[in-house]
């Protein structure tokens, strides 16, 4: 089975940003499956969705998460700016 979007897309959006020479800001799968449980937690404990989560489909938390850092509507803070 495969993930749409795949862990190697997001961790391209998520880097995007980056300069060439600094370091990414996610290197790992695990940072990107533990930023959308974050985020997932978030929803069900009552924040908004950044996206629509009707239509068809309704979409789970988590499916809302992914999709959100898919689409640029969460960041993944490097170190230096989760410390500030």
């Amino acid at each position: 089975m495969m993930l749409h979007p795949s862990y190697t897309d997001l961790m391209n959006v998520v880097n995007s940003d980056v300069e060439e020479g600094e370091a990414p800001v996610v290197a790992s799968r695990y940072s990107i499956v533990m930023a959308t449980a974050k985020r997932a937690r978030q929803i069900t404990a009552g924040s908004t969705p950044l996206v629509s989560t009707t239509g068809k489909y309704t979409k789970k938390p988590l499916s809302a998460a992914v999709e959100e850092l898919e689409k640029g509507r969460i960041r993944i803070l490097s170190a230096n700016e989760a410390e500030q």
